[in-house]
């Protein structure tokens, strides 16, 4: 959700069709397809459980300095506040509550995702320790509500805390409490992005229970499997959910850009500073400008990323519907993702099995998979069925594609910690929600343990 990077020009925008070019430019053939991971994290300083703020001499932006100057990356500045890291096409980001975000370079195949991966979690245990933080991959802050969760010093924060309230009952929630992996994929054509965001929405739902691990809040159980899920439910219903739209016949390009126009803008930048623009829509600000400004690509741009449904268009396809998850399962969410879209046969096969279920049984299955992660169902069939279904068509899909890395013939590796979830039979959640009323005895040293990076 950070979003401080900008890709279109200043340049006005004339048209619709100017948009609608916007987005075609972005097209790759299939040897340019690419995947990007996002994954975020948690901090707790160890000796107190308490979170990390901004500021201080063990603080965040101290941390971020701290990295700068051991691994060679460009600082990012916002008011003098340092926000943000940039290396290549890789940046470290501040989430609103301090969870930090690693954007990783797009790369051509999940051995490489996974090598950037361990690498930076070993920077981040080697600049961590002596700051005595732990980074935690959990889907939400286990112990902390969020009045308790530090506030970062990022313009474009403080604008959506004072918008979203307006629209939903949970948007601070999700802002200062909750953490994902995601990640972004290439297409070739409009009718490629079609078939793809078709085919991840409709099974969004499923890798959304594979990946469920957010069932404890403020030191106790919640009454999720993943309460990260439920708590977008609770967002914005202008900017969140399920896209039904993306199933009419008329779907491309302008369709997007058409529900993109109407929604409100969260702001307004020029020169690096922000400034509120809501309740102006996009499309009114495309028509008549705002203040002498007139609608740029950048602006555009820009606008895209502020709007969060399961699947996201921008100039590429983001899949957003996992909680972030330990190490062992990191990997696995962009392998999953990539065995099923960069696969004609697998992706076809993915929206046969999504297709079971029409727009409102999707919309009531977001509910279940919050309180029930892999012991929900989908449709007719058992939720841990349906997985597994699903990754065995990822599976062959990546050995159809037959990327090989340095130890492998292939990518279907990284599928192994899904299958044994699946196996298990129960989300990551359901299981440290167990373990904490079990042998852990409700030891917050235990679930660090369990849960760091």
């Amino acid at each position: 959700m950070s979003g401080h990077r900008q890709f279109g020009s200043d340049q006005p925008v004339a048209s619709i069709d100017d948009l609608v070019e916007f987005l075609r430019r972005a097209e790759k053939g299939p040897p340019e397809w690419r995947v990007g991971t996002e994954h975020e994290k948690i901090g707790l300083y160890r000796s107190t459980h308490r979170p990390v703020p901004h500021e201080g001499e063990r603080g965040i932006g101290a941390l971020l300095e701290r990295i700068a100057a051991e691994d060679g990356w460009q600082r990012i500045y916002e008011d003098g506040a340092l926000i943000a890291l940039e290396k290549g096409a890789a940046s470290i980001t501040l989430e609103p509550g301090g969870q930090l975000e690693l954007s990783g370079e797009p790369l051509r195949t999940i051995h490489e995702t996974c090598d950037e991966f361990q690498a930076h979690l070993a920077l981040m245990k080697r600049v961590s320790e002596p700051f005595g933080i732990e980074w935690l991959g959990l889907g939400l802050d286990p112990l902390h509500g969020v009045a308790e969760r530090p506030v970062m010093p990022k313009a474009r924060y403080r604008i959506m805390r004072s918008y979203l309230p307006t629209r939903g009952a949970l948007p601070l929630e999700m802002m200062f409490a909750t953490a994902t992996v995601q990640a972004n994929f290439d297409y070739a054509s409009e009718a490629d992005m079609v078939s793809k965001l078709r085919t991840a929405l409709s099974v969004t739902g499923i890798v959304s229970a594979i990946f469920a691990n957010s069932s404890l809040g403020e030191g106790k159980a919640n009454g999720f499997v993943s309460r990260r899920v439920h708590i977008w439910e609770h967002t914005d219903p202008d900017r969140c959910g399920l896209l039904p739209f993306a199933f009419d016949p008329d779907f491309g390009y302008r369709r997007y850009i058409e529900w993109a126009l109407d929604i409100p803008m969260f702001f307004l930048v020029r020169e690096g500073r922000y400034r509120a623009a809501h309740p102006t829509r996009f499309r009114e600000f495309l028509a008549r400008g705002i203040d002498g400004e007139r609608a740029t690509f950048a602006d555009f741009d820009r606008h895209l990323t502020t709007l969060f449904p399961e699947v996201r268009l921008k100039r590429v396809i983001e899949v957003r519907g996992a909680d972030a998850v330990p190490p062992r399962l990191t990997c696995s969410l962009p392998a999953l993702w990539k065995g099923l879209l960069y696969d004609d046969q697998a992706r076809a096969a993915a929206l046969a099995l999504g297709s079971r279920l029409g727009v409102a049984e999707r919309e009531a299955l977001r509910g279940e998979v919050a309180r029930r992660g892999l012991a929900a169902r989908f449709g007719s069939l058992p939720m841990r069925d349906a997985a597994l279904e699903l990754t065995r068509i990822s599976r062959e899909g990546l050995r159809r594609i037959a990327h090989a890395g340095s130890r492998a013939a292939d990518e279907t590796g990284f599928l192994e910690p899904i299958f044994e979830q699946i196996e298990l039979g129960k989300s990551p959640g359901q299981v440290v929600l167990e373990r904490w009323e079990g042998d852990w005895a409700r030891s917050v040293d235990r679930l660090i343990d369990y849960a760091r990076y």
